[in-house]
């Protein structure tokens, strides 16, 4: 988090494109293979009627059968309890530079390139997120090209260079692409005018796979997926009704006990919000870090371990821990636990969740006025909502408080969902700003329950 009114870079960047809508297309018709999150609109001839108005898809390769449907260029799909794709024989040898560091090394690679996947929702963005096991000497890039509604097709976008660790390439996004008609604002790609009409229709991903050359070892790709939205232009969201009283037990972790510490992760304090509200809810799952593994980590801190997440979910470009799908990665790293970014219609979506045991972490900007006992502004923010009060207020775990014990909070539902599911508010200084539209990281078993499984399920996202 960013307090006060001081923007994140993706604040800033994509304000513009927010402040470009003026419009929303309607939906296209559905795919009935992709299940998908609603959002409610009003029945202009009934305005008491709500009718569910798709604005989010979700695909995902996750199978074996979704690995060999893809095109493949020295890799492979493997079976078992987890199929995923790995380098076979490799496709060939490429040079490259890290930015961040200056070296230049040689690496192996191999490909994989997702079938055309066309969007059940004609899209304004799309964020792509993988799960994956990046041994030593290892790393993968993740690609998105798109087909637009006139027809015409992006170039093929870098959506992130990753690794779980950071011995052989800084983790990174990259900046500075666009092609006049979309652009990448770190994680997320972004149509420049959706005033236009102009939307995503379709899209494809592609992995490049990286190994030192003569070595064994291969990055494994279990999940790869790409989430599709055209939410509604709005300052105001419509209200849900309360349904379920629950709380889950999910450990508390301060990101203010750390500021300060570690600049070279962005200093801890309010800019470690994402990865201590991952930290949470990693280890609500029972993932665990070894001694050896924090061993890094000045003795003297406590909570060593939401150090250690935020040095593995840091983006060198975006300087930053916020990154949403290095986030959703970095959980995966933790063993039988799946991460995606999606976006969520609204708190009954959560509840569904939080009926299941699933907790989730939230984006949303907000003044301080518009959330009540929060007692702070900001232009960005991550939570962890772990249930709801008999009378439907949201159950968060607020990362931004002075202690351990102070992060649990419990805030009005109505100005929850509205903070979290608008995509257009006005800052301190009255300007129109962003705001997040709903966007969600979900953490859950590699094998969840049935009950889980269908509670995934019913807010748009495959297991």
């Amino acid at each position: 988090m960013r307090r006060a009114e001081q923007p994140s870079r993706r604040t800033v960047l994509t304000a513009a494109v927010a402040a470009a809508v003026t419009a929303s297309a309607g939906p296209a018709a559905a795919d009935p293979e992709v299940p998908m999150t609603t959002d409610m609109t009003t029945d202009t001839a009934d305005p008491a009627r709500a009718v569910p108005a798709r604005t989010v898809d979700n695909r995902a390769w996750t199978s074996y059968g979704d690995w060999c449907s893809g095109t493949a260029k020295g890799t492979r799909p493997v079976a078992g309890a987890r199929p995923g794709v790995v380098i076979a024989t490799p496709a060939g040898t490429t040079d490259y530079t890290d930015p961040h560091t200056g070296t230049t090394a040689p690496w192996e690679y191999g490909t994989w390139t997702s079938p055309a996947h066309r969007l059940a929702v004609p899209a304004t963005e799309a964020i792509v997120s993988w799960n994956a096991h990046t041994p030593p000497g290892t790393w993968l890039q993740a690609e998105i090209e798109g087909t637009y509604t006139d027809g015409t097709r992006t170039p093929w976008y870098v959506m992130g260079r990753w690794a779980a660790g950071d011995q052989d390439i800084r983790r990174t996004s990259v900046d500075g692409q666009s092609d006049g008609k979309s652009t990448v604002w770190t994680d997320t790609l972004a149509l420049d005018d959706p005033s236009t009409g102009l939307r995503l229709a379709s899209c494809r991903l592609r992995l490049t796979l990286y190994r030192r050359p003569g070595a064994k070892a291969t990055p494994t790709v279990w999940r790869l997926g790409v989430m599709g939205s055209d939410v509604p232009d709005r300052f105001t969201v419509p209200a849900s009704e309360p349904r379920l009283a629950r709380e889950l037990v999910v450990p508390r972790y301060s990101q203010e006990i750390h500021k300060g510490q570690y600049p070279e992760y962005d200093n801890g304090g309010e800019a470690w919000c994402s990865p201590t509200s991952s930290q949470m809810i990693i280890e609500y799952w029972g993932g665990r870090l070894t001694p050896e593994q924090l061993s890094w980590v000045d003795p003297s801190y406590a909570d060593p371990q939401v150090c250690h997440a935020a040095r593995f979910t840091y983006d060198h470009q975006y300087a930053g821990c916020g990154n949403w799908p290095f986030n959703a990665a970095y959980a995966a790293t933790f063993e039988d636990l799946r991460g995606v970014v999606t976006r969520l219609g609204s708190l009954t979506d959560l509840e569904t969740l939080i009926a299941a045991g699933i907790p989730a972490i939230t984006s949303q900007s907000f003044l301080k006025e518009e959330l009540t006992g929060a007692g702070y502004g900001t232009a960005g923010h991550l939570m962890t909502v772990i249930g709801f009060t008999a009378d439907g207020d949201v159950i968060a775990n607020d990362p931004y408080a002075v202690s351990n014990e102070a992060v649990r909070r419990v805030y009005r539902r109505r100005e929850y969902e509205n903070i979290w599911l608008r995509t257009k508010r006005y800052n301190a200084s009255g300007k129109v700003v962003s705001g997040t539209g709903g966007v969600c990281y979900l953490y859950f078993p590699a094998r969840p329950t049935a009950a889980q499984s269908k509670a995934l399920a019913a807010v748009g996202v495959r297991v």
